[in-house]
């Protein structure tokens, strides 16, 4: 990926922060674990409810906190939750791990502030693989697990295997192989397999993960991507909840305010991460 290139796809992709968000949001900036996030304060959020951590798409190498405001407030507003959206390092200038190791530092030190089980995350895109790779770390690092994780459209396998990559070419009015391959190049340094469980969560042991709720347009070359990872979870006695909607397009939870299978989308997310807020109970982080 040129540098040209990537300046006007970042260019076009800061529009995304300026969709719209609920009535009375307020934004500020903050840090979590040395790691600088925007705070999302919704109006109807109960500080008692719980705290929502989201993770922005972009192919780990566009987007930012910012471009993860919008989701990030119309998620906390119908879960009724604070939230934070995190501007962890993105490629070519901070290659895998750093996404990972930001994201991790940001959920430990929320997990040392916070009960787990009042803890949810959420990420669209690459910000959806990225939830499943700070799982897995967290795990691995012996770290409580939180108490449910929403992916609208998550990347999981940066190893492309899924028939969906061409099948879906057609269809999909946003990507095609050749853009998610050139995403994963970006991302992976030289020497790096794809196959590895933090860049490729699909392939991972999965066990010990909390529920997880997976969302996906049937119109997306990701496809596979989600309904793969959702039989290796239910594999691995991970309560999972897939569900893909018929003709919608990547992330079409972005258009909340004007498409109503986008915002029953959402609000059956909020109520997923609401319903797991509200049983209170820690999933154990044992494999």
């Amino acid at each position: 990926m040129d540098q040209k290139s990537l300046a006007e796809l970042r260019g076009f992709y800061a529009s995304f922060g300026q969709l719209p968000v609920p009535d009375g949001t307020r934004v500020s900036e903050t840090g979590l674990g040395g790691v600088p996030a925007l705070e999302v304060d919704v109006p109807s959020a109960d500080d008692h409810a719980g705290v929502l951590l989201y993770l922005h798409g972009g192919g780990y190498v566009i987007g930012t906190a910012r471009t993860g405001v919008p989701l990030t407030a119309a998620l906390a507003a119908r879960a009724g939750l604070r939230a934070l959206s995190l501007d962890y390092r993105i490629a070519p200038e901070h290659l895998f791990p750093a996404a990972v190791d930001d994201a991790l530092a940001a959920y430990r030190a929320l997990v040392d502030d916070t009960d787990p089980a009042r803890v949810v995350l959420a990420g669209d895109s690459a910000g959806g693989g990225l939830a499943l790779a700070t799982l897995l770390a967290a795990r691995d690092a012996g770290l409580p697990q939180p108490a449910g994780v929403v992916s609208f459209s998550g990347w999981f396998d940066l190893t492309l295997s899924g028939a969906s990559l061409t099948a879906k070419e057609s269809v999909d009015p946003v990507f095609d192989a050749a853009d998610i391959r050139e995403y994963a190049d970006a991302y992976l340094p030289d020497g790096v397999d794809a196959d590895s469980p933090l860049a490729s969560p699909l392939l991972a042991d999965l066990r010990g993960l909390p529920p997880l709720l997976l969302q996906v347009g049937s119109h997306e070359v990701l496809l596979d991507d989600s309904t793969g990872l959702a039989a290796r979870a239910a594999a691995a006695d991970v309560e999972v909840t897939l569900e893909v909607y018929p003709g919608s397009a990547h992330v079409f939870q972005h258009q909340h305010a004007t498409e109503p299978t986008a915002a029953r989308a959402l609000g059956r997310a909020a109520t997923f991460l609401a319903r797991r807020l509200g049983e209170g109970h820690p999933v154990n982080s044992a494999r």
